[in-house]
C-alpha cells in the first residue's frame, strides 16, 4: 500500500512540474544603442549569477559589426547557446517576403554567426510567423531539413517588447523616478503567459511540456532579469537549459496551420481546432490598456 502511495505521490509531481528554458531574441546593436554593452554585460551577469543557461537567437543585421559580434561572442563564451533569427528580421507571413528571399536572408545569418562558440543550427522565425500559406511554410520546412536546421519556436510567448517600449519611455520622461509598478506589471505578465501557455499545453498535449519561453535582449530585462528568474522560480517553476528544453519531443512537431506561426503550443492547439485563440497571440494591443491604467 506504501509502495502504491508513493507512486501516486510521484505521478501527481511528474503532472505538475513545471520547466522552463529562457531564451532571447535580437540581440544589441552598438551602432543605434549607446548603452548596447552595458546591457549587454549586465544581461550576461544577471544570468551568472541566477546560474542559467540561455539561448541567444540574434537577428544577425543589428549585430554586423565588430562590436555587435563581440556581444554576441560574449554569451557563447559564457555557456550560453547560439542560434538564427535571420539577417533582416522579415516577417514571412508578409506577402511581399517570399520564400525564396527568406531562406537567403536565414543563409546570410548562417554565415556571419556560425563561427560563434554556442553555435547550434537552429531557426528561431521573426514575428513567429512561418509562412502566410502552406507553400511559403513547406518550401522553409524542406530546406531546414535538407540543411539540418532545427526549429527552435517558443512554446511561451510574451509581449515583453511591448513592455520594453513603455519602460524606455518611462525613462526618458523621467530618469530618475521609481518605477516598481511596471516592474510588477512585468513580472505578471510573464507570470500570467506562462500560466496561459503551460495551461494550453496541458489541455492539447496532456501533459506540461519542457517550455521555452521567448524574451527580447533589451533594456527592461537588463534591468529586471534577476526578478524575472526570482519570480518564475517562487512560482515554482524550475528553470532548465534550452537545448534540454529542445529535447522535449513537442518541438520536433508540425503542425499544419495557415497562416503558419506563433508559439508551438499555440499552433498545435489551433491545428487541434481550440476555439477561443487570438491572433495574433501576443500584441502590445492587449497590454496597453493595463499599462496605460497604471498612471490612473
Amino acid at each position: 500500500m506504501c509502495v502504491f502511495a508513493w507512486l501516486l505521490y510521484a505521478y501527481a509531481l511528474q503532472a505538475c512540474a513545471q520547466s522552463v528554458a529562457f531564451s532571447f531574441d535580437d540581440g544589441f546593436d552598438p551602432r543605434k544603442q549607446p548603452e548596447a554593452a552595458q546591457w549587454n554585460a549586465r544581461l550576461l551577469e544577471q544570468l551568472r549569477a541566477a546560474r542559467i543557461e540561455a539561448m541567444l537567437f540574434p537577428a544577425a543585421g543589428r549585430v554586423d559589426s565588430p562590436d555587435g559580434l563581440a556581444l554576441v561572442r560574449a554569451w557563447g563564451e559564457a555557456g550560453h547557446v547560439i542560434g538564427n533569427h535571420t539577417y533582416s528580421h522579415r516577417n514571412l507571413n508578409a506577402v511581399a517576403v517570399v520564400a525564396t528571399d527568406f531562406l537567403a536572408d536565414v543563409e546570410r545569418a548562417d554565415t556571419l554567426l556560425k563561427g560563434m562558440p554556442g553555435w547550434r543550427p537552429m531557426l528561431r522565425f521573426p514575428y513567429l510567423k512561418e509562412g502566410g500559406d502552406a507553400q511559403e511554410r513547406d518550401a522553409v520546412r524542406a530546406w531546414m531539413a535538407q540543411h539540418r536546421y532545427r526549429h527552435a519556436p517558443p512554446s511561451i510567448d510574451t509581449s515583453d517588447w511591448y513592455y520594453n517600449q513603455r519602460f524606455l519611455a518611462m525613462r526618458e520622461a523621467c530618469p530618475d523616478c521609481e518605477r516598481s509598478t511596471l516592474k510588477q506589471a512585468y513580472l505578471a505578465h510573464l507570470l500570467e503567459r506562462a500560466r496561459y501557455y503551460d495551461d494550453l499545453a496541458r489541455r492539447t498535449l496532456g501533459r506540461s511540456p519542457r517550455h521555452v519561453l521567448l524574451l527580447h535582449a533589451n533594456a527592461i530585462n537588463a534591468e529586471y532579469l534577476a526578478d524575472v528568474a526570482a519570480s518564475f522560480r517562487a512560482a515554482g517553476w524550475t528553470i532548465i537549459a534550452p537545448m534540454h528544453a529542445y529535447r522535449d519531443k513537442m518541438y520536433r512537431m508540425t503542425p499544419a496551420i495557415v497562416p503558419a506561426g506563433e508559439s508551438i503550443v499555440w499552433a498545435l492547439a489551433k491545428a487541434r481546432d481550440t476555439q477561443g485563440l487570438r491572433y495574433p497571440a501576443e500584441d502590445g494591443i492587449y497590454e496597453a490598456p493595463k499599462l496605460d491604467a497604471l498612471g490612473d
